[in-house]
């Protein structure tokens, strides 16, 4: 059963590229839960992508945005509350790209262009949003905004590369504008460290399957799903969790504070 628990409420949600994507499950929930809002990506994300099937289903507007602009952004929030007719209540910040990662840079010869690039990208953009979004005074009292992260930003996983850098971060952002954010403007900013996932943007990390199946092993509950991740980030966005902020929320089947599971333990005896 589906509650409107966001009837009445407005947001932008970035990074839709196709139906495995987190933005793109979190899009069908809030809409399902009766939020209103408006989809946005890079123009070159945008034509890797199916955006457009998801405006159609959601009854929503597509506005490309480069999130690494600040002109891009300015526009994008000043379209999207007109277009919604009014402030915002809720904004889903969901962009990650690693260069080094999509052209096989091993973590100890990086490529350092490509590292600011993903950098950018990834972790300065969440900054620049957050700083557009408080200068024009787009967010309503006791709005909600969300970024995605990973465990990487606390744990060491090899293959994630530049990318756990970067996360770390967009978490650190959270923590330091979400602070701003709510003593000036009650608005609530977290980060969910969501389960392994396989997205498309995620099939290029090396290794994803080790370490789907390394996280299900250890997980007491089992991975997380990008549609759980979906609904979890429409509690967020609710009136339910408005005294919610400054956190990274581990979304995880439990795998953040599990050391050893019997599963392992049996595969190593």
């Amino acid at each position: 059963m589906t509650y409107k628990i966001l009837e009445g409420k407005r947001g932008i949600i970035f990074g839709a590229l196709d139906e495995h994507s987190i933005a793109w499950k979190t899009a069908e929930s809030v809409s399902d839960a009766g939020g209103n809002f408006v989809l946005t990506n890079a123009p070159v994300a945008m034509r890797m992508g199916t955006i457009s099937e998801l405006s159609k289903k959601t009854g929503s507007d597509v506005i490309p945005a480069d999130a690494t602009k600040i002109e891009d952004l300015e526009s994008l929030i000043k379209q999207s509350t007109e277009k919604l007719g009014g402030k915002l209540d809720f904004i889903l910040h969901s962009i990650g790209m690693s260069v080094n990662v999509r052209k096989g840079k091993h973590y100890t010869d990086l490529n350092y262009d490509w590292m600011t690039k993903g950098w950018d990208v990834s972790a300065v953009s969440f900054h620049k949003l957050m700083q557009c979004l408080f200068k024009t005074d787009a967010m309503n009292s006791w709005g909600s905004i969300v970024a995605l992260s990973y465990i990487a930003a606390q744990r060491t996983f090899p293959n994630y590369n530049d990318m756990a850098d970067n996360k770390a971060y967009l978490e650190s952002i959270a923590r330091s504008f979400g602070y701003f954010f709510g003593k000036n403007k009650k608005v609530r900013v977290n980060t969910i460290s969501q389960s392994p996932t396989l997205t498309t943007a995620g099939k290029g990390v090396s290794g994803l399957d080790g370490f789907l199946k390394y996280a299900e092993k250890i997980s007491p509950l089992g991975n997380a799903t990008a549609k759980e991740c979906a609904d979890y980030t429409v509690s967020l966005f609710s009136d339910y969790t408005r005294k919610v902020t400054l956190q990274n929320l581990y979304h995880d089947g439990g795998f953040s504070n599990v050391g050893v599971s019997q599963e392992i333990i049996d595969t190593l005896n």
